[in-house]
């Protein structure tokens, strides 16, 4: 059986942080926990329940999640953020794979719960991620929605089961992440010289609510899909709107 080792990233995440670790303990032969030093509950969670907890200053998601598997014990590598839980499904899975002779590459779904709704429309699932990889061949990229580089021609397997993601508890959670998120996507897009004309700052966000509320089946959500296909029409007003400040000044 190929041994695995799960990493986690964490900053104040006391509301999360122990359902992840207990979804995972069953397939995971170590699990590391590296946080940037959190102010709540989160460290004391984590040696609750007896796994490596590491502090290390915030770099960014890809750097951090890169330290992160650097220190694991083993190649074969499953990367989880605070805020995710594995399904049981999906755990079953994940111990069939760990059966296997070689490390692969594996993505899963992952399902998004909202404000206490699981949603499934509006471009939110399945939500495909790709997560369990060989660190030798493998690193994260990116400031902001970082994503995983491996080599080209590798096959990517899609696991059953689906990734439980608890992302907002509340609205204003979902509200004060876009205002943060906007601002990164905006530094990251001015840096690689991209612009943003005033046509995408006024008809981006009608393309963007369209899309998610209607063509996407968003209203199939009720009232949370209305409020997820608004807020992400706002978020595309503000990301133009920021990266066009940026290239006026």
């Amino acid at each position: 059986m190929i041994p695995l080792s799960a990493i986690i990233i964490t900053l104040n995440e006391e509301k999360n942080i122990g359902r992840c670790i207990e979804s995972v303990k069953n397939v995971a032969d170590e699990i590391i926990v590296v946080d940037s030093f959190s102010t709540d509950r989160t460290k004391e969670i984590c040696t609750s329940h007896g796994i490596r907890f590491i502090q290390n200053e915030w770099k960014g998601y890809s750097a951090q999640k890169n330290f992160a598997q650097d220190l694991a014990s083993h190649n074969f590598i499953i990367s989880l953020d605070a805020d995710e839980a594995l399904s049981n499904e999906l755990s079953e899975s994940i111990s069939a794979v760990k059966n296997l002779d070689v490390i692969q590459i594996y993505s899963f779904n992952r399902l998004t719960n909202y404000c206490g709704k699981w949603i499934r429309h509006g471009g939110w699932y399945p939500d495909i991620k790709t997560r369990m990889y060989d660190r030798r061949k493998s690193k994260w990229e990116g400031s902001i929605h970082e994503r995983l580089l491996f080599p080209d021609g590798e096959k990517v397997t899609l696991l059953k089961g689906d990734c439980h993601h608890y992302t907002f508890y509340t609205v204003e959670e979902h509200r004060k992440q876009v205002e943060k998120f906007t601002t990164l996507m905006a530094e990251e897009e001015f840096s690689k010289g991209r612009q943003a004309s005033w046509l995408r700052v006024v008809f981006g966000p009608v393309v963007k609510f369209i899309r998610d509320y209607i063509i996407r089946g968003g209203f199939i959500d009720g009232k949370e899909g209305f409020l997820i296909s608004r807020i992400s029409a706002y978020a595309t007003f503000l990301k133009y709107s920021k990266l066009r400040k940026k290239r006026l000044h």
